[in-house]
């Protein structure tokens, strides 16, 4: 139990810590700093300058750490694969940004076509090489499956690629999105380990890997984790969850993920419609409630305390 429960955790923090040291002075010499909204939170304005793409500091953590574990937990390749693919389009978009200081990245286009091309690979495996359905288990009715048959698969692109662009929405504050994700990481751990599923080498290296990461990562921040580690994440929360037949979870656990999008969603859509309304100061929500006087570490803290809260409801759920 030990080994394949604590290790992992312990193996990608030590990781982790150890790269965090040697890749942050890296991106500094890279100038891969952080470029703010100019229009956005005035506080923020001082981060820039700031290294990002840190997700590479707890992305090699936990493929080092999964590789160990692959040959005795096949179930890990699809969560490893689902997990780096979209950190490597979240790299791309990086490093086309600041390093070859093209503004936009990769072009809404091919992000979106990257992230098809890697659901679709991914899919494919889970019904070709793996006895994982895609019935999914119903929150609240244990012993309970959905099963919408041939519509799970497009349900599939859907989940992954909102749960992903969630992740990245969420990532906007010093330690948010890590901070959260350690949560859910944590929650299907437990679920892993109770439904012997065989994820948890992955699960508890993301857990891992993510507390090592935020020694750098809290605020004030020394890295910045850039879409190379919140698209990865993305990956690794809708992976995971289709491994665990859980993806009507996300909706309870990944709670902010999906607020963080539809705060995004009804601000752009009001402020068209009405000719420049905003319904939030400013969007995604986390940067509303700083606008509202709120901390940067207190809107943290509340947003982990409240996920915090959501996975005890969705272990309920079970």
């Amino acid at each position: 139990m030990e080994m394949q429960v604590v290790v992992p955790v312990l193996i990608a923090f030590g990781i982790s810590v150890i790269l965090g040291p040697i890749i942050i002075p890296f991106l500094r010499r890279l100038k891969m700093g952080q470029t703010e909204r100019v229009d956005g939170v005035q506080s923020h304005l001082k981060k820039a300058g700031t290294p990002t793409m840190g997700g590479i500091i707890f992305l090699l953590a936990v493929v080092v750490t999964s590789l160990l574990y692959v040959k005795d937990y096949p179930k890990i390749i699809p969560v490893l694969f689902l997990t780096l693919g979209f950190g490597i389009i979240g790299f791309l978009d990086d490093y086309l940004k600041v390093v070859l200081k093209r503004s936009d990245g990769l072009l809404p286009w091919q992000k979106f076509l990257l992230q098809v091309i890697f659901t679709a690979v991914f899919a494919f495996y889970l019904l070709n090489y793996t006895d994982v359905s895609l019935t999914m288990r119903i929150p609240f009715w244990s012993g309970h499956y959905l099963d919408i048959g041939v519509l799970a698969i497009p349900l599939m692109f859907f989940a992954v690629i909102g749960t992903v662009n969630g992740v990245n929405f969420t990532d906007g504050l010093d330690g948010l999105a890590s901070s959260v994700t350690i949560m859910v990481a944590v929650f299907f751990s437990v679920v892993s380990i109770g439904t012997h599923s065989g994820v948890e080498p992955i699960t508890c290296a993301v857990v891992g890997g993510l507390m090592g990461f935020l020694l750098f990562n809290v605020f004030p921040a020394q890295v910045f984790m850039g879409d190379t580690g919140s698209l990865a994440l993305g990956g690794f929360v809708a992976g995971t969850a289709y491994m665990l037949q859980m993806p009507l979870f996300i909706l309870i656990v990944g709670l902010i993920y999906l607020v963080e999008v539809l705060s995004v969603i009804i601000q752009v859509t009001y402020f068209k419609k009405t000719g420049g309304k905003r319904i939030f100061k400013m969007a995604p929500i986390h940067h509303h409630f700083e606008l509202c006087g709120w901390s940067e570490t207190r809107v943290v803290a509340v947003f982990s305390i409240v996920t915090a809260v959501l996975c005890l409801i969705g272990i309920l759920a079970l």
